[in-house]
């Protein structure tokens, strides 16, 4: 069985593949609808270039808190080839802003450039020589996988009638994905931040298809402080009057205020004071003085977050911000498990747990309780002045740890 990097898109479920036979070869997707040509959002669209990205039809998934979404669309990218044994499948899960272009230049399809370039590749930790690699757009994402922004049954994108989907339910979309690509287990899965709470929760539901679990920077629970944290940023976009309650695609505007708030306050909790601290000081921003008469400028560390806010809103529609946001909060591997340690007893993958130093939105205390609660697991560590975001900047380290983790006997 083969399956080789370059992809095609399919509106229609995908085939078992075999030797010379792409993934998902199928026609492209269709022209977008009139109601799409006023682009109001950051989100891909039908009739979008479509990039490195394939598509798989899921059919409907039954959604934890009742209730199933129709014709689930999952958007994926691979890279290397799938092994006759179909055991070097090596899954990538995404962080809260990211999608499935781990690796790779912006350009058409493309908003941003590869959100973890050093990941993958000859060389890199994870080689596409060795391990056949998949990362998908999450369920509820906004770049080829069904969202908000995606066109509901009736022809409507879905808005505000968009389900709340859970953690599990992203897994249960993702395990229907290589379900249909004729994928029964992985060697290894690996993410960090969200993608780590989706990484532990395939080693918790699906213990049998998983060898080993990479969990960087993340935690079994979404904790309170946490939560706390989310609620400004979900309250920023809803009370956006661009946001019309999540119905706003056919208006012309975009919360793009809301949008810009919630993500200046999630990048202060990636941060570190120290860092802001050395990098910023109280300097202001060049040619803008706060103190000075007239206009008031802002100080250099105001206007990095701005310039965070404009880039996001560019690339990002809020609607998936709202929902993914509410996914991570409904994170618990141990709901309706009997709590955390019976759920971590399940897990027979080969686990890695690594938390950053500085990390004050997810501590090394909560890799901790993991690594002690799991039957098997390694405990690593990032030194960083970078915090959270220090599991995607610190490289050498990370690439170490993944190096490490795949290079070991999983069972």
């Amino acid at each position: 069985m083969a399956v080789t990097h370059r992809t095609h898109s399919t509106r229609r479920p995908a085939r078992l593949a075999t030797a010379g036979t792409q993934v998902g070869d199928g026609p492209t997707p269709t022209a977008p609808a009139a109601h799409d040509t006023a682009r109001p959002d950051g989100a891909w669209r039908e009739g979008d270039p479509v990039g490195d990205r394939a598509f798989v039809d899921i059919g409907d998934v039954e959604l934890e808190r009742g209730g199933v979404l129709p014709d689930v669309r999952i958007a994926y990218e691979t890279w290397g080839r799938l092994n006759e044994a179909g055991d070097n499948v090596i899954l990538v899960e995404h962080a809260l802003t990211g999608d499935s272009h781990v690796i790779g230049e912006a350009g058409d399809g493309h908003a941003s450039p590869g959100w973890w370039n050093a990941l993958i590749g000859p060389d890199s930790p994870v080689d596409p020589e060795r391990w056949f690699v998949i990362a998908s757009n999450v369920l509820g994402g906004c770049q080829g996988s069904t969202g908000p922004s995606s066109v509901a049954p009736d022809g409507q994108p879905w808005g505000s009638r968009f389900p709340y989907v859970t953690v599990r339910d992203q897994v249960a979309a993702e395990r229907a994905l290589l379900d249909r690509l004729g994928i029964d287990r992985l060697a290894g899965v690996v993410g960090g931040s969200m993608g780590g709470m989706r990484a532990i929760e395939w080693a918790v539901t699906y213990p049998d298809a998983v060898d080993r679990c990479i969990v960087i920077a993340s935690t079994a629970y979404a904790t309170a402080d946490q939560i706390a944290w989310c609620q400004p940023q979900l309250l920023a976009i809803r009370h956006d009057p661009d946001y019309v309650g999540g119905d706003y695609y056919s208006t012309g505007r975009r919360p793009v205020t809301g949008l810009g708030l919630a993500r200046r306050i999630a990048h202060v909790t990636y941060r570190t004071e120290n860092e802001l601290a050395d990098r910023f000081g109280r300097a202001a921003q060049l040619g803008e003085d706060p103190l000075r008469a007239g206009d008031r400028g802002r100080f250099a560390v105001e206007s990095y977050l701005d310039h965070h806010a404009g880039k996001l809103a560019r690339r990002f529609d809020a609607n998936s911000y709202v929902v993914l946001t509410e996914a991570m909060n409904s994170h618990d591997v141990g709901r309706d498990r009997g709590g955390l340690e019976p759920a971590l007893a399940r897990v027979t993958a080969d686990c890695t747990v690594v938390s950053v130093d500085t990390d004050r939105l997810y501590p090394p205390r909560l890799a901790d309780e993991l690594h002690a609660a799991l039957p098997g697991s390694t405990r690593e560590h990032i030194t960083s002045v970078f915090g959270h975001d220090g599991f995607l900047i610190e490289e050498d380290q990370v690439g170490r740890i993944i190096r490490d983790a795949l290079a070991r006997d999983a069972r």
